[in-house]
């Protein structure tokens, strides 16, 4: 390619909503243009890296055994019905009206749909098994979008489903799958965590998560440096504690006025904030077959002071799924003060308590009176109130926590998540009746996985992870152009468009993916464009080394150019992409 011929459109500023670099960065360089909230356009120069991380996943995906597919952007919401997820996903589905009334959806994901294929298709066992993959364009109406494409609404997704005929064999094509991810990432050159994860609204009970590591990332990746131990905030496990040790303070009502939170009531009293324990209050509703609320519940999670709930795990909680957080008349009726200076004692009405692991373990604990401005010390478990009936890992853990597997302490990174594989068994088999003649020819519903990568996400993860202030850094096999020939003089100096000419044409023939920028620009606007778009390896043609028989070579990543001898100007470029 010239660059005479292509679309390069450099900006020197970004635009004002850009908060992180790969908006940024992916903008000033032409890569993409907003359209809307959360919708972009993909200029050329973004979409040759699209098309690049397209053919990895599908060359891996296709060696796996999966077989390409593609599948309906607007989908009949009969399917959704029956799967039970036209009514529970909430405002990210995105559901609309044909001009006959009937109701249809802006497809997020496809389970549906792949599960009535399969219920089609595959009527025997022995067709099974059968791994069904798509690259299409999703759109969840996500309530604000930001960061360009690393949360946007609409966005290109690499979803695939298997199916098999017990849990087993699915376990296998799981683990299939699990490995082919990781080969997929390896090619990209990207430094990414696999961790065990929670499955969330898919559903299913192994789970694994790919994440770009990347100061920039919104999860927090808890992992053990002695192991091979990894989760998301959401999985990882907290440890239950040692024995509980024996009270050793007497209960006291103690005034705290103004002092509605724990970090307050631990300076007040120049106690460890570890002493406290922090009351958040919960509500569960019972409905009626209109879906009005007939009878609601009232939860009291007990952790300590500083800790955070994990809303995930207290999902988990038996009974407790779905919860919501109780509204303040709630909680008044039944702890007879507003929230701040609550606690397990001397409540108005009963509530169910959730003491976490580390509480139920703690002694002369701290808590809220129930009463403005009031607190209780030295309050313990049997002594003061009774042993909690529910305990149960509702918290997240911390840094320097031991790691589940005994093998050290947890530590915390950030990363963004560019890949998911789930088993999800038969939840969608049953509940639409998708079904196969085992061998004893009865029906029997498919075990089924699930296997996401998120295709327009993944480059702007890679940017995160590789940038500095000139622009960005890609790895070989995501940027846009491997190798960029940038001629100095070109017009004035014939030798060297002959010797740019001669070394573009003989890195074509060689398969390497080149551009030759032939726009007349002067050197400093040509290599600032250059490294703002991040191609990785660039080749320096000027009159004055060509006298000395030489070019100048440079990777993104180099602080300085290298003379390279211009008979051996592509052999080298070779080595380096090779290398």
């Amino acid at each position: 390619m010239k660059a005479s011929q292509f679309l390069i459109t450099t900006l020197k500023e970004a635009p004002a909503d850009a908060e992180i670099a790969s908006h940024q960065l992916m903008t000033r360089a032409g890569m993409i243009k907003k359209l809307g909230a959360g919708i972009y356009t993909y200029m050329p120069m973004g979409l040759r890296v699209i098309r690049k991380v397209e053919a990895i996943v599908r060359e891996e995906m296709n060696r796996a055994g999966a077989i390409e597919c593609t599948m309906p952007v607007i989908q009949p919401a009969e399917l959704w019905s029956e799967s039970g997820r036209f009514e529970k996903m909430g405002p990210e589905l995105l559901r609309l009206k044909d001009r006959h009334d009937r109701d249809y959806i802006v497809q997020p994901t496809s389970e549906e749909v792949i599960t009535d294929v399969a219920r089609q298709e595959f009527k025997s066992y022995k067709q099974l098994p059968k791994n069904l993959y798509q690259i299409q364009t999703k759109f969840r109406d996500e309530r604000r979008p930001r960061f360009g494409l690393m949360r946007g609404r609409e966005f290109i997704m690499k979803d695939a489903y298997s199916f098999d005929r017990d849990e087993a064999t699915a376990k296998a094509s799981y683990q299939i799958m699990a490995d082919a991810y990781r080969k997929i990432f390896d090619r990209f050159g990207l430094r990414y965590r696999a961790v065990a994860a929670d499955s969330g609204a898919i559903g299913g009970d192994l789970s694994e998560e790919f994440q770009v590591i990347a100061a920039t990332g919104e999860d927090a990746i808890i992992y053990c440096p002695n192991s091979d131990y990894a989760a998301n905030i959401e999985k990882a496990e907290s440890l239950a504690p040692g024995a509980r040790p024996a009270a050793s303070k007497p209960m006291t009502k103690i005034p705290t006025p103004g002092k509605a939170t724990c970090e307050h009531v631990a300076a007040l009293l120049n106690v460890p904030l570890q002493t406290t324990v922090k009351s958040l209050v919960l509500a569960t509703d019972e409905l009626n077959d209109k879906g009005e609320v007939v009878k609601s519940q009232v939860w009291l999670l007990l952790v300590r002071g500083d800790h955070s709930l994990n809303e995930t795990k207290a999902n988990k909680v038996p009974g407790l799924n779905p919860f919501r957080f109780a509204t303040e008349a709630e909680i008044v009726d039944h702890f007879g003060c507003k929230p701040g200076y609550l606690g397990p004692l001397n409540m108005k009405k009963p509530v169910k308590i959730v003491a976490d692991r580390e509480v139920a373990a703690m002694a002369d604990w701290i808590c809220g009176a129930n009463e403005v401005d009031y607190h209780i010390t030295g309050v313990n478990w049997g002594r003061d109130l009774p042993e909690p009936t529910l305990v149960a890992d509702i918290r997240n853990v911390v840094e320097g926590d031991p790691s589940p597997d005994g093998k050290g302490a947890l530590a915390i990174e950030r990363g963004i998540e560019i890949g998911h594989v789930f088993y999800l068994g038969t939840k969608y088999s049953k509940a639409m009746n998708a079904t196969f003649l085992d061998t004893d020819g009865k029906p029997k519903p498919f075990e089924m996985g699930c296997y996401g990568i998120g295709i327009t996400r993944l480059p702007a993860a890679a940017i995160e992870q590789n940038h500095d202030d000139k622009g960005i850094i890609w790895p070989d096999a995501l940027a846009p152009f491997t190798v960029v020939i940038c001629p100095v003089g070109a017009d004035r100096f014939p030798n060297v468009k002959e010797a740019s000419d001669a070394i573009y044409t003989e890195l074509l023939a060689k398969g390497v993916d080149v551009i030759l920028d032939d726009r007349g620009e002067r050197p400093g606007a040509m290599f600032a464009d250059w490294e703002l778009i991040g191609v990785p390896h660039r080749i320096t043609v000027g009159d004055k080394s060509l006298k000395d028989g030489q070019i100048e070579y440079q990777h993104r990543r180099d602080a300085a150019a290298s003379r390279i001898a211009m008979a051996d100007a592509v052999a080298h470029v070779v080595s380096q992409l090779k290398a």
